[in-house]
């Protein structure tokens, strides 16, 4: 059965040594966070290069192939656009700021028993307040022309979202100054990088880059978002997770979603429209409906820890200053 998603994002908080990792915020009952430095920069030493692997496996083999089916039946049914919308998918003032609420004040997942369930749950306003700095890290299955494309579109990519949200991000060629780090591997890549994310992430728990290295392929692509106990709404530190496996459609779309996603835009919504945050897969890259929201989301007016009650009204008239032209 085709999937209806090609992601997850979940927002991790960091506990206590010896736990696991609690999702969404402490959200629950457990240990407080353990504190980690006000900038997560990998502290000094060697970071390992993503190991170099045989194969590909059967799996991975099985993974292109059933990935390069999908996309071409999702295109086939006029999914996947990249026009970014137009006069078929209007929306207004209102339709941005109820899309606002669902996309970046709900959860997408919670935790129940050790295990991450989707459940949509009520949450509070999550961001970056400091830089978001950006490593790439290529597995050796993605040849070096598609990592110099992609590197290439990560970059242009990463400038729009600086100038849409007014915040400062960058890509950085050194990975030690990064604390977002995307991963583009293949599975059999995947199974191995527990020793680069406990290298990137030291205060990571077992049981998070066991997840991490575990996913199946019916997880396209996803992206973990971790905060600090003493700032709990702020973003201080990301990974995402990318599969080389994607023919360059598939794969593009996952960067423009997961790295949007680990901006706070964490969870996805059935009536967002024109948009990457819905399931449906309509639309592959970032639209102007959702810039407007990363416009609303970075807005000084609003402020990380927000409840939806709080920041409805300050959303709404930030969704009115924002809607297209004509539409309100």
């Amino acid at each position: 059965m085709i999937p209806t998603h090609r992601s997850f994002s979940m927002t991790m908080t960091r506990l206590a040594a010896g736990l696991a990792l609690c999702a969404l915020m402490g959200a629950c009952a457990v240990a407080p966070p353990e504190p980690i430095a006000a900038s997560p920069m990998v502290a000094p030493g060697t970071i390992p290069a993503i190991p170099a692997v045989r194969g590909p496996s059967y799996e991975s083999k099985s993974a292109r192939k059933y990935y390069t089916r999908i996309e071409k039946e999702q295109v086939a049914r006029g999914l996947m656009r990249v026009d970014g919308g137009g006069p078929d998918v209007p929306y207004d003032a209102d339709d941005l700021s109820r899309n606002f609420e669902r996309v970046a004040l709900f959860n997408e997942y919670t935790q129940i028993g050790g295990r991450f369930v989707a459940a949509q749950t009520a949450a509070q306003l999550r961001r970056w307040e400091g830089p978001v700095r950006i490593a790439l890290h290529f597995g050796p299955s993605l040849p070096e022309a598609q990592q110099a494309r992609d590197k290439t579109l990560v970059q242009n990519y990463i400038k729009r979202l600086a100038r849409v949200t007014g915040h400062p991000i960058s890509l950085v060629s050194n990975p030690k100054r990064a604390n977002y780090h995307v991963f583009v591997v293949s599975v059999d890549e995947q199974r191995n990088l527990g020793p680069l994310i406990k290298a990137v992430e030291p205060k990571l728990g077992a049981a998070t880059i066991k997840e991490m290295t575990s996913l199946t392929r019916n997880n396209f692509c996803a992206v973990y978002a971790s905060s600090t106990r003493s700032a709990p709404y702020v973003y201080a530190s990301a990974i995402a997770l990318i599969r080389t496996e994607h023919p360059d459609l598939m794969r593009d779309a996952c960067y423009h979603e997961e790295i949007a996603q680990g901006l706070g835009l964490a969870n996805d919504s059935p009536k967002a429209r024109p948009s990457i945050f819905n399931d449906d897969e309509e639309f592959a890259f970032l639209t102007s409906h959702d810039e407007r929201l990363l416009s609303i989301l970075y807005d000084p007016r609003l402020r990380p820890g927000m409840t939806p009650d709080q920041a409805r009204p300050i959303v709404a008239r930030l969704a009115s200053e924002r809607a297209p032209s004509g539409s309100i």
